[in-house]
């Protein structure tokens, strides 16, 4: 497959299989076209961004990389309203080779509801697979735009940031003596669902044929079709960039108003914005500066079909303190302290008390394993603020939780037999919530409960509001920042995370970075049928569809 037919596509659909692609060379193709886009776009000619752009939405290397995407990703085995999915290496390749904007006319979202955690219900719309991996095409020719374009201090929903960078802002905006006294905590009414679709199409640069056919799809919801006359299909995988390019600006005009960062004038003011999606704080040293900026945002908002929410949008001072993200941003006598917040705390106990009351009859290193993943995935997002208090009471509630569980199991035992079955000493702790089972090997091991107070409590460095992943000067930063993540990852696998720094954080077969998100198979070089060992020189990390691909070439 020469590089000529990966950049242009140029191959009949009897020559495609789906195993047989050259991952390492479609990477490097679509990663040295979105680098291209994005220093055109720094340097501010257009249309050269339009040409770069059409060339990677027409290739056959983007159209690889938009399939592998849809097919790995969590929603993987959803479909759409056509109750279709890709399960196959036959359906992939065959979808790949479909992938043409010629004809192309998307189907209606599909509509459900998930529960949000103020007891309403959030719709979603779950598009077709050909039209996620339509959308996950064009997002590769956008997102390089985007990333260039957007406000330093925009953290949701963007590649390589994530919330604890929004509180480390936080932190970093309010936490010193002179630091700003007042905080506006906003919140956008339905961004999803309102954005003006006449401001996307004159705003957004990219196919704006495809991007309408997007936003007027539809959607359907009990048999019946509803048309969309406002916001972006909400689900997609293309939507949260268009949101955030919709909010993005924000920055820059509160400096027109304010001043820009270093100058005399911002020093007066101190207004700092922080934005997770349509969630945001702007700081400001009054409370009559904060009210000025409510009123820009709500102009600001107007334009593009959006609103402030009444209810959620208010002005605090930094002693009252206020939520963001799962956290409460308080001072307490001067000192600034994040920590989880109540409404946090309570929606995680509610989760997990289900889970306990749920399995009345299930056996205990069953209830151990759904719930460790629970308490371990809760402590990990809350480790980086102040949080050891409350994951020592939050250890005790599901102890007593499991007590009760015990205890209602055996109502004719005692407590020292309770204790007994259902608890072990581990250490020094002698009330762990475990047992002893056999494995595989008919070996003994011990299954037991994780405690959130285990979870170490680390610092995190927020990332530079300049850096972008498709800005070669930037490619050590991050190559830095992914190995103290992929760190904490592999964290008690010290097997895994020396294999990792052993190949250099890459995927041996298409030379790609190994990453929480792509996930990871092991393999053994020489297979254990032919006489290969678990020893370190004969294992490497692969890729799960690298994994796959590898076997499939094997077997042939």
């Amino acid at each position: 497959m020469t590089t000529m037919n990966l950049v242009v596509g140029a191959i009949s659909n009897e020559e495609v299989d789906w195993h047989s692609f050259d991952w390492a060379k479609i990477h490097q193709i679509v990663k040295r076209l979105q680098t291209r886009i994005a220093k055109a776009t720094r340097e501010g000619k257009y249309g050269r961004v339009k040409a770069l752009q059409w060339i990677l939405t027409h290739s056959f290397s983007g159209r690889a990389l938009a399939v592998k995407r849809v097919t790995e990703n969590q929603g993987k085995k959803t479909p759409g309203v056509d109750k279709v999915v890709w399960d196959t290496p036959e359906l992939k390749a065959e979808a790949v080779m479909s992938l043409k904007r010629k004809g192309y006319q998307p189907q209606p979202l599909r509509r459900v509801f998930i529960p949000k955690a103020n007891g309403k219900m959030r719709p979603l719309g779950i598009p077709t697979m050909k039209d996620r991996a339509m959308q996950a095409l064009y997002l590769q020719a956008l997102e390089p735009v985007s990333e260039t374009k957007a406000d330093p201090n925009s953290y949701g929903f963007r590649p390589m940031r994530a919330s604890r960078d929004a509180a480390a802002q936080c932190f970093n905006s309010l936490a010193q003596k002179y630091a700003a006294k007042w905080v506006l905590d906003a919140d956008i009414s339905g961004c999803f669902d309102n954005i003006n679709h006449d401001w996307l199409l004159n705003n957004i640069p990219m196919d704006k044929v495809t991007l309408q056919k997007w936003l007027k799809s539809g959607f359907k919801w009990n048999g019946q079709l509803f048309n969309t006359e406002a916001g972006t299909p909400q689900g997609g995988i293309i939507s949260p960039t268009l949101a955030n390019m919709t909010l993005d600006g924000m920055a820059e005009m509160l400096q027109k108003r304010f001043g820009a960062t270093g100058s005399r004038e911002a020093a007066k003011y101190k207004v700092n914005l922080i934005r997770y999606a349509d969630d945001l704080v702007i700081t400001g040293t009054t409370k009559e500066v904060l009210e000025e900026v409510r009123e820009l945002m709500a102009e600001f908002l107007k334009v593009r079909g959006l609103t402030l929410s009444e209810e959620k949008t208010k002005i605090v001072h930094i002693e009252e303190g206020f939520d963001f993200l799962g956290w409460n941003v308080r001072k307490y006598d001067g000192k600034l302290l994040i920590k989880p917040a109540k409404k946090n705390v309570q929606t995680f106990m509610r989760k997990v008390r289900g889970i306990i009351k749920e399995s009345k009859t299930v056996k205990q290193e069953n209830l151990v394993k759904m719930l460790n993943p629970v308490i371990r995935g809760w402590a990990n997002y809350h480790q980086n603020q102040v949080a050891k208090e409350t994951f020592s009471k939050v250890d005790h509630a599901i102890w007593k939780q499991l007590w009760q569980w015990a205890c209602r199991r055996h109502p004719n035992k005692s407590a020292a037999w309770v204790k007994s079955k259902y608890f072990m000493r581990d250490g020094l702790r002698n009330w762990v919530f475990g047992t002893t089972v056999e494995d595989d090997k008919g070996e003994e091991r011990n299954v037991k409960l994780v405690k959130a107070s285990d979870t170490p409590i680390k610092r995190h460095v927020k990332i530079k509001g300049t850096a972008n992943p498709y800005d070669p000067e930037f490619e050590t930063y991050f190559e830095e920042r992914l190995g103290l993540s992929m760190k904490e990852s592999l964290r008690g696998n010290n097997r895994l995370k020396v294999l990792w720094y052993a190949q250099d954080g890459l995927c041996p077969k298409c030379e790609e970075k190994i990453t929480k998100e792509t996930g990871w198979n092991l393999h053994h070089v020489l297979p254990k049928a032919q006489g290969g060992d678990d020893k370190m020189t004969n294992l490497e990390l692969l890729h799960p569809n690298c994994h796959r691909q590898h076997h499939s070439q094997e077997r042939k």
